[in-house]
């Protein structure tokens, strides 16, 4: 099962969120601050974080970034509110997804494996049925993608994607051209159904494009279509 890291300063959440992982088999490290959260990275070796953003100390909007400077693992907001502007910035720091507290086992539990599928699968196998022996790399101008191994890299250089951000690319450039619109993109890649989360789809375009793009307020590979959504070129 994978092990998560919690970091929540709210003592009653933090025994809750605890003992509904830990009944369902995940071996789980518990932070009261960000610093503490951080101090236990290493050594614990998470395969997924769980993030409050209020947090004394340094929030979790600057552990986020701290993690993402040095570190792909995904990482779940936790969050008292779901329509303010917090949710918004910590995607823009780098999260992956987000829940509102308080938050049911079955619900923790669906959201963790949504996104560690992101990191383990293709972009839901809309490239067609897989070929015998190692695929090929893909080229798209500059940009390099490794469909099996994982890896996009730009101009040789390896790009680091997290994983939502990973999980998009490979699934709009499976279908160069095809355009999605964002309920489309939060199904197949968030495997989520709520119309008002499409804002985990443009904070997570804009992360990407600042990665891949030579001009991200000019984007050559993720391109809006204004109206309808997303799509991959056509370059």
């Amino acid at each position: 099962m994978p092990r998560v890291l919690l970091i929540e300063d709210d003592a009653a959440v933090r025994d809750g969120v605890t003992l509904a992982l830990r009944r369902r088999g995940h071996e789980v490290a518990a932070a009261a601050s960000g610093e503490d959260g951080l101090d236990l990275l290493p050594a614990f070796r998470p395969d997924i974080v769980l993030l409050d953003l209020m947090l004394p100390g340094k929030d979790g909007f600057e552990v986020c970034r701290r993690i993402r400077a040095d570190r792909q693992l995904p990482i779940i907001m936790l969050t008292a509110r779901g329509d303010d502007l917090d949710v918004v910035l910590g995607l823009e720091a780098g999260a992956d997804d987000y829940i509102v507290k308080p938050a049911r086992g079955e619900v923790l539990e669906a959201r963790i494996r949504a996104v560690l599928r992101r990191t383990a699968l293709p972009a839901d196998g809309d490239a067609g049925p897989a070929e015998p022996g190692p695929a090929p790399v893909e080229t798209y101008g500059e940009l390099a993608v490794d469909r099996a191994g994982l890896v996009v890299s730009k101009s040789g250089a390896d790009l680091p994607l997290a994983p939502s951000e990973m999980k998009l690319l490979l699934f709009l450039s499976a279908t160069p051209g095809q355009v999605f619109s964002r309920q489309q993109l939060l199904e197949h890649v968030w495997e989520h159904s709520y119309h008002g989360d499409a804002r985990l789809v443009d904070a997570c375009v804009m992360r990407l494009r600042t990665k891949i793009e030579d001009t991200p307020r000019s984007p050559r590979y993720v391109q809006t279509v204004r109206g309808f959504g997303y799509r991959f070129g056509p370059l």
